[in-house]
């Protein structure tokens, strides 16, 4: 199974200017993705996709492909990371079986990550895998209320409410940092998902997905422990 590693970037930022290039720890924050990508083994091309020209130029210099130059259609605040991924897709003469899709903006993944979700990616059989993190049990759906009619009930629809955390399942949330889908999902389906999804669950203590400038902040902080 071919795996294309794609690493997605615009050069525009309304939350923080130039973020992907901004300096963090020493170094741009795009560099944390690129050299997580460029360690991985079980990546069989690793790419870089943008519109800016100064971000292509930095990804080269730091050792990835910047095979095209993304169409500014595709590089607005609306524009949808499916689109991104399909066209990289279209733009290759080579054939992939599926993209592991590495986003700039969650820089911090533990070594060795990206190719231990490959590999259960690969032994799965499944549409597609995705990072995780583990909902706290305060959180838990099973805990959580929706307003209906000015009345709370359980936002999953059970009839009964659990009282016990230990009988809670395991929830979690996809944290960003890793997206694996099949080809032909992403192609034929239009879809990150498809119909059967596995998971691998990271470390929440380094983890981070940086949108706004206090989560930057918290990053700065992140890094010194790191």
């Amino acid at each position: 199974m071919k795996i294309l590693g794609l690493i997605p970037a615009r050069g525009g930022s309304k939350g923080i200017p130039n973020k992907n290039r901004k300096l963090l720890g020493g170094k741009p924050l795009l560099q944390y993705t690129i050299e997580t990508a460029l360690a991985a083994t079980q990546l069989d091309r690793v790419i870089f996709s943008s519109e800016d020209e100064h971000l292509m130029q930095l990804a080269t210099q730091m050792g990835v492909e910047a095979p095209f130059k993304r169409p500014m259609a595709l590089s607005k605040d609306t524009s949808g990371s499916l689109e991104v991924v399909q066209h990289a897709l279209n733009s290759l003469a080579q054939e992939y079986d599926a993209v592991c899709l590495l986003q700039v903006t969650t820089p911090f993944r533990a070594k060795g990550l990206v190719d231990a979700a490959i590999k259960k990616f690969k032994t799965s059989g499944c549409d597609s895998l995705i990072t995780v993190q583990k909902v706290p049990h305060h959180y838990n759906p099973h805990w959580v209320f929706e307003a209906v009619d000015g009345t709370l009930k359980i936002a999953t629809g059970d009839a009964t409410i659990i009282k016990r955390r230990q009988e809670l399942p395991n929830t979690y949330i996809r944290d960003g940092a890793i997206y694996i889908t099949k080809t032909k999902v992403l192609l034929k389906q239009n879809s990150f998902f498809g119909e059967t999804i596995s998971y691998l669950e990271s470390d929440a203590s380094s983890h981070i997905n940086i949108d706004t400038m206090e989560d930057w902040e918290r990053a700065e902080e992140i890094i010194k422990h790191l």
